[in-house]
This record gives C-alpha cells, sequence and structure tokens, in this order.
C-alpha cells in the first residue's frame, strides 16, 4: 500500500478516471487513498460512527480480478453482485459485521467492503450508484 495524495492521483495511477459512488455516504472522518499495486487503487472512508452508523466503506478499483479479503465467507449471488459476510466478531461494534460486494464495470473489477451495521440492500445501492 501507498498513500496517495488525492482522487487525481488515483486516477493516474489506475491510468482512468475512478469510478466512485455517487449516492451520498454516511459523514466520514477521514478519507484514505491508497495505491494497491499496479493498477489497483483504493479509497477508504472512515465514518463517524458515534451515533451507532457503520464505521468504515472501502472501494478497491482495479485492471485485474480484485481479491476477496474475506476467503473463508462463501461467496453467493446478490442482484448481479458476488456477496460475502462474515460476523468479524474481533472487530469492535461499529466494524461488525462486514460485507464485501464484487463485480466488474467498464473493464474494471471492483470491490465494496462495508463495516458495521450496513445492510445488503444499502451496500447494492452504493454499488449501483458507482460510475
Amino acid at each position: 500500500m501507498e498513500p496517495l495524495e488525492g482522487i487525481a492521483a488515483a486516477d493516474a495511477h489506475l491510468g482512468r478516471p475512478i469510478p466512485l459512488p455517487s449516492l451520498p455516504l454516511p459523514l466520514a472522518r477521514w478519507v484514505e487513498i491508497t495505491a494497491q499495486g499496479p493498477g489497483a487503487v483504493e479509497v477508504e472512508w472512515n465514518l463517524d460512527d458515534t451515533r451507532g452508523g457503520p464505521g468504515r466503506l472501502a472501494l478497491f478499483v482495479a485492471t485485474a480480478p480484485a481479491p476477496t479479503q474475506l476467503p473463508d465467507a462463501g461467496p453467493r449471488p446478490a442482484d448481479g453482485y458476488v456477496l460475502r459476510e462474515s460476523p468479524l466478531e474481533a472487530a469492535q461494534e461499529s466494524l461488525r459485521p462486514v460485507r464485501e460486494l464484487s463485480w466488474e464495470l467498464d473493464g474494471l473489477h471492483l470491490r465494496l467492503t462495508g463495516q458495521g451495521p450496513w445492510d445488503v440492500g444499502q451496500l447494492i445501492a452504493v454499488a449501483a450508484s458507482v460510475g
């Protein structure tokens, strides 16, 4: 992982514009943008979870298939996405459970990871707004 200075740096690293969600997201405390190797970047929104909301949302975008972060969570289809879920019992409450959606868009491989009380419908709505 290599920190990047912003979305423009992520676009340059990927060699094309990063697709981002167009839906409003919960209030973020901070955002981290990192290069995840050649042709791969991640935007991570660390959310304000002080009112019981979710703690994190991360969008991984790559030119090659996005590896899962939840290899033990059996994948299942969900409205055109591949969904993996894990209770993540060792994490703090605002980061449990973890849900991961993966899909392809315009020749890119994407993985959206929501940690905390996201329901699958909310994550699918965010994923559907990525473009």
